[in-house]
């Protein structure tokens, strides 16, 4: 049994928000931990964006989560919800996906329905796997697991390409096979927020992803319409773009970095944000 998941149960069973903040890097996770978020989001388009420098578009396996997710386990202390995208195939692709993150102390698995290669769920364009195959895949990840503490969240992108109410039934399926929290992505409007907390189909969440589909509402509020959990999956990929982007063109254009000092951290707040005073702790009590 995991610590992690044990910790994340607990906060599922205690009333209020649970608000995590998507990470795509260690330094994301650790960031966000030293802030004192109590849970993180391995978000698979922060991932693509800021640690492989590609679109969320299906560029990455397996292999890329376990490395992300093995890299930011090693550097919190937190539970981990982790994107496993459509679980990279069927039911033995799951199986792997499930016990393999489940190894790693994830505290949490998202899988979807999208067909692969799969897609941001707030881009045009997707598909999704027949309602059949999107079902035994979430009954498959519900009976992978080897710790009944580790949540399952099964999404559901059939809004875009397919409406409301075919969402829906799937939600409900995936609710009757064991799923922890349904997770509806891509909702388009305030009613339709407040329509999947009208099912009542146990814990909800939200994906708050600034100029995506979705309105973009506060945790207040989203708990006030009756979501338990909310994420912020690429905002921190977003803001680094944007920041970065506006540092190197200045730097090109004047090779001058002294207008920045104070929007920069300094040499010693990066490496105490780094853990090198515990580094250095650890190092001076087995020498001394």
């Amino acid at each position: 049994m995991s610590k992690h998941r044990k910790k994340f149960r607990d906060m599922m069973a205690k009333p209020g928000m649970i608000i995590a903040p998507g990470a795509g890097t260690p330094l994301d996770a650790r960031l966000a931990q030293q802030a004192g978020f109590e849970a993180v989001y391995m978000s698979g388009y922060a991932a693509a964006c800021v640690r492989y420098g590609v679109p969320d578009i299906g560029l990455l396996g397996y292999g890329e989560l376990e490395s992300t997710v093995r890299a930011i386990r090693q550097v919190t202390d937190v539970p981990l919800i982790v994107d496993c995208d459509t679980a990279y195939g069927d039911i033995a692709n799951v199986k792997r996906t499930v016990e393999g993150m489940e190894s790693l102390g994830a505290a949490a698995i998202q899988i979807e329905d999208q067909i692969w290669p799969k897609k941001c769920g707030h881009m045009d364009g997707k598909f999704v796997e027949p309602r059949d195959v999107a079902i035994r895949k979430v009954k498959a990840a519900v009976a992978s697991r080897s710790d009944k503490d580790l949540v399952i969240i099964a999404r559901t992108d059939a809004r875009g390409p397919l409406g409301m109410g075919e969402a829906t039934e799937r939600a409900k399926a995936f609710f009757d096979v064991g799923a922890d929290i349904v997770f509806f992505d891509g909702p388009q409007s305030l009613d339709e927020l407040k329509q999947i907390c009208d099912l009542n189909l146990g814990p909800q969440m939200a994906n708050m992803s600034e100029s995506g589909l979705t309105p973009i509402l506060s945790a207040k509020e989203l708990e006030e319409i009756g979501f338990k959990l909310t994420i912020w999956p690429s905002t921190s990929a977003r803001v680094a773009v944007r920041q970065v982007s506006e540092f190197f063109k200045h730097l090109k254009a004047t090779g001058d970095s002294r207008p920045w000092l104070d929007k920069m951290a300094s040499l010693g707040e990066t490496n105490k944000a780094l853990g090198l005073d515990d580094v250095r702790a650890f190092e001076n009590n087995i020498t001394k």
